[in-house]
C-alpha cells in the first residue's frame, strides 16, 4: 500500500500555535534528514491516525505531498496523548532511493500449532524478540519478517541466522556479528518429570 499525505509548511510557532492547529484537527509534524534543514509541516490528524494502526505504516516509505512538492520519507517517532485519542507529534526522515537506511519492523511467527514442540509435547513457546532492525534499500524493506516454526522442537531454538530474507536485505545485529535468539520451546514444568517418574518405578521395580 502506498500513502499519500497532503501536508503545508507550518508558518505558525508556539505554543499557542501549536494548540490552534491541534484544535482545527491538525496534525504538527517534523520532516528531517538527507543533509536539508529540518522543515515543520501539518498534516490532516485523522488519516495519520488510522495510519498508525496499520503495521505496514511504519516500515513503508511514506510520501507527504508539501505544499505541492513530493518527499519520500520514513515514520521515524510519534507521541499520543496520554490519554486522549490524538497523536500529538510525528518525525519523518527524508530518504534517498539509492541509500540503505535501517528500520523496526515486527516478526510474524506462523505455524506454532503444528510444530513438533507444540502438537507432540504441548511446549511454550517463548518470543524472544518481536521486531528486529533491518537494513535494505528503501523500496526493499520488507513490512515484516515471517519466522515459521512448522518444525520447532522442544528444546530448540530459532537464532536470526536460521530465518529468510528478501534479497538486499540484511539483519543489523548480524552484520556485527550477532546472531540473536528469536523463539524457543521449552517443555511445560513437571511434564518432564512426570514423564520420568513411570520410568524410574519401572526400574525400581525391576531391581527388587
Amino acid at each position: 500500500m502506498s500513502y499519500e499525505l497532503i501536508a503545508a509548511k507550518r508558518e505558525e510557532l508556539g505554543t499557542g500555535a501549536s494548540r490552534r492547529l491541534r484544535h482545527a484537527g491538525k496534525l504538527l509534524t517534523v520532516v528531517y534528514g538527507a543533509n536539508q534543514e529540518a522543515e515543520s509541516i501539518v498534516l490532516e490528524h485523522n488519516p495519520v491516525y488510522y495510519a498508525l494502526k496499520d503495521e505496514a505504516f511504519h516500515s513503508e516509505i511514506l510520501t507527504p505531498v508539501i505544499d505541492g512538492q513530493k518527499q519520500p520519507v520514513l515514520l521515524r517517532d510519534f507521541q499520543n496523548h496520554p490519554y486522549k485519542q490524538q497523536v500529538m507529534h510525528v518525525d519523518f526522515q527524508r530518504v534517498d532511493p539509492n541509500e540503505k537506511i535501517h528500520v523496526k519492523v515486527p516478526f510474524h511467527f506462523i505455524n506454532a500449532e503444528v510444530s513438533p514442540a507444540v502438537k507432540d509435547d504441548g511446549s511454550n513457546i517463548t518470543h524472544v524478540m518481536t521486531e528486529v532492525d533491518v537494513r535494505a534499500l528503501p523500496t526493499s524493506l520488507p513490512h515484516f519478517v515471517e519466522v515459521d516454526l512448522s518444525a520447532l522442537a522442544t528444546g530448540a531454538t530459532i537464532h536470526l541466522a536460521d530465518l529468510k530474507l528478501p534479497e538486499g536485505v540484511e539483519f543489523t545485529a548480524l552484520a556485527r556479528g550477532e546472531n540473536a535468539a528469536v523463539v524457543m520451546a521449552t517443555a511445560v514444568k513437571g511434564a518432564a518429570a512426570a514423564e520420568e517418574a513411570p520410568a524410574a518405578e519401572a526400574g525400581e521395580a525391576a531391581a527388587e
